[in-house]
């Protein structure tokens, strides 16, 4: 009996542990699910992002943050530097070019993207220009940085400074180009890793693209190029199909779709930063590293951006959230210190505007926040306050159910500005706030103490 008691006891023991793991598998597997739930697109990709261009408003986002290849699309680097360069007289589209030895040699190379150059060829910045856009021509964006910075080398640097003053923060810039540095005939930019490659967050090349898309936006004139004839009516026309395929009359052609670049090597995947406009609503889109099961470098770039579109046309629109001049009940003014008044009312400058998801309008509450530099020790503003002053700026708080993905930096903060002007007081009214201040403080002592008494 003793050993059937103890087999007895054994057997309930190891019916209880199974029946312990059952039980916990199930309670982890619906955490599990939901969690892939929380993913509403499930991007198939190692990093994207959806934004709406004019506030910054991130839709939807998936490691955005990490600095990944991102292959040719560095070119959108190289297209913003010759577009300011251009915009600044330092660089004029008839201006002409004969390519280096350096850019002759990468240009013969087809098995990348290129047009052949001659070596004792004349180019204008414009038809090179028009070949890196459309084609994504390698030896024409060295041709390009040599024009603008005398160097490809130098270049570089310029790109890593603009990545920096754009607000970039996870960015390596290397080349020109995107292509790795071992593609270039061992005559890489000085400085630079001989192994290296251009490297960007999901995240800084939205800004990049929503920055080149809004400082100059002629980029779209060209990025949106179908096909065109490189050097057409001479021996060296080459028909430019571009590699954006989701162009007017190409293989996933999409409304809207007028723009950016594609990106791909072995490295970078199949990788594309979009923009498009519809309804008066324009989105960047960035995936990078883009998969399907072929193992393809192109198509996987456009099914996945295609989701992120029809999820940004088909939820969201840009709505006014609180309008000009909105006064919050529960932040309506601040102290001001030696004012003739002792507060002053705060407004907002401009009305906020932002892209909404459909039905979520009312889940956004308005959060005043007063510049630090603005207020003294006590937390208070000094006078004199001009009436318009910035004191501040208004954000907004999500209180939905949904992921919140924030923006791509502070830019759509809407200015908090004094309502009213504020003189600073006179010695009198300050001397007699101070004896009403006195006597105050002694009345209420002497108040305290008597019915301490009682």
């Amino acid at each position: 009996m003793e050993v059937e008691d103890l087999i007895s006891k054994k057997f309930n023991r190891l019916t209880s542990l199974i029946f312990a793991a059952v039980l916990l598998a199930g309670t982890l597997l619906p955490f599990q699910q939901a969690s892939a739930q929380n993913d509403p697109l499930a991007i198939n990709a190692s990093a994207a992002i959806l934004v709406e261009a004019s506030t910054g408003k991130i839709l939807y986002g998936k490691n955005i943050d990490e600095q990944l290849p991102i292959a040719s699309m560095a070119k959108v680097m190289t297209e913003y530097l010759v577009l300011e360069a251009v915009n600044e007289g330092r660089l004029n589209w008839d201006q002409t070019y004969t390519p280096s030895n350096y850019v002759y040699r990468i240009s013969q190379n087809r098995g990348l993207s290129n047009v052949p150059l001659r070596e004792d060829g004349t180019y204008q910045a414009r038809e090179l220009f028009d070949a890196m856009a459309i084609y994504s021509a390698n030896g024409a964006a060295i041709g390009l940085a040599e024009m603008v910075s005398g160097s490809e080398t130098n270049f570089v640097k310029e790109m890593n400074e603009k990545a920096k003053e754009l607000g970039l923060t996870q960015y390596k810039f290397v080349n020109a180009t995107g292509l790795d540095n071992k593609d270039l005939l061992g005559v890489h930019p000085e400085g630079t890793d001989p192994d290296g490659e251009n490297t960007v967050s999901a995240r800084d090349m939205a800004i990049l693209s929503s920055a080149i898309v809004t400082d100059f936006p002629e980029i779209l004139e060209t990025a949106s190029t179908s096909r065109k004839v490189f050097r057409e009516g001479t021996d060296d026309a080459i028909k430019m199909d571009n590699w954006n395929w989701m162009l007017p009359g190409l293989l996933f052609e999409t409304e809207g779709v007028d723009g950016l670049k594609t990106g791909s090597t072995k490295s970078a995947g199949s990788s594309f930063t979009s923009t498009a406009e519809r309804n008066g609503m324009r989105v960047v889109t960035v995936v990078m590293n883009a998969k399907d099961d072929k193992g393809s470098l192109h198509t996987p770039r456009f099914n996945e951006t295609k989701k992120l579109l029809d999820y940004a046309y088909n939820n969201f629109t840009v709505e006014e959230l609180f309008p000009q001049n909105y006064q919050d009940e529960a932040q309506t003014s601040v102290t001001v210190d030696k004012g003739k008044q002792k507060t002053v009312e705060l407004e907002t400058k401009t009305a906020y505007t932002m892209a909404v998801k459909r039905g979520e309008k009312e889940n956004y509450q308005p959060k005043f926040q007063i510049n630090e530099d603005k207020l003294n020790d006590n937390g208070d503003i000094a006078a004199p306050v001009e009436k318009g002053e910035a004191l501040g700026y208004m954000t907004v708080e999500y209180t939905g159910g949904d992921t919140d993905y924030g923006f791509l930096s502070n830019s759509s903060d809407t200015q908090l500005v004094a309502k009213e002007s504020v003189e600073k007081a006179n010695w009198f009214v300050l001397s007699m706030r101070g004896v009403t201040g006195f006597f105050g403080g002694l009345w209420n002592n002497t108040v305290g103490a008597i019915k301490g008494l009682f």
